[in-house]
């Protein structure tokens, strides 16, 4: 409040809002803290962004989208999911939970994904962001093997990897009690 009022040419001191606010008891509101989930790895190579923010997909198997998130459990602690969502169908086709971040959540998912799929899948995208378990060399391989190009979005964007988002918002929303969003 102090920056704008000195902005607009009316020189305050900071002392003196906080003292009228105090008199009139006006509180500030606090966001919540943010969580920052995305963890790139030291050695990751440059990934193009192929979708380019496009979620859209004119059939099956053509892109899909993946990224992890955090489901509190009892006692304070996480649990971490990992998925692969169809682009065309929005189809989860393949997850792995886990209680720690390890590579190993990207590539289970992964794997159950071409699992679902019947096997290899030459030329799909998989489109991710710049979390350390894509960007790692064992999921790179992981990918190749299974015929798939990688994707990713601008690092600390999560508009580029939306839909993935609104998967686990709507997730949130239903399994979380009270969650709003």
């Amino acid at each position: 409040m102090t920056a704008e009022l000195n902005e607009n040419c009316l020189i305050v001191n900071r002392k003196r809002i906080e003292r009228l606010m105090r008199q009139h008891t006006i509180a500030v509101r606090r966001l919540r803290k943010r969580h920052h989930t995305t963890i790139p790895g030291p050695d990751r190579r440059a990934v193009s962004d192929l979708l380019q923010r496009n979620f859209t997909a004119a059939a099956p198997d053509t892109a899909w989208i993946g990224d992890l998130t955090y489901l509190p459990i009892n006692g304070g602690r996480f649990l971490s999911l990992a998925t692969l969502i169809d682009v065309s169908s929005r189809r989860l086709l393949g997850w792995s939970i886990g209680d720690h971040v390890r590579t190993e959540l990207g590539t289970d998912a992964l794997a159950a994904a071409v699992r679902t799929r019947g096997g290899r899948v030459d030329g799909v995208i998989f489109h991710s962001d710049h979390g350390a378990q894509y960007g790692s060399e064992a999921f790179a391989g992981a990918c190749r093997i299974a015929g798939i190009r990688r994707s990713t979005g601008a690092a600390g964007s999560s508009a580029d990897n939306a839909a993935a988002e609104s998967f686990f918002a709507s997730l949130k929303r239903e399994i979380l009690p009270g969650r709003r969003g």
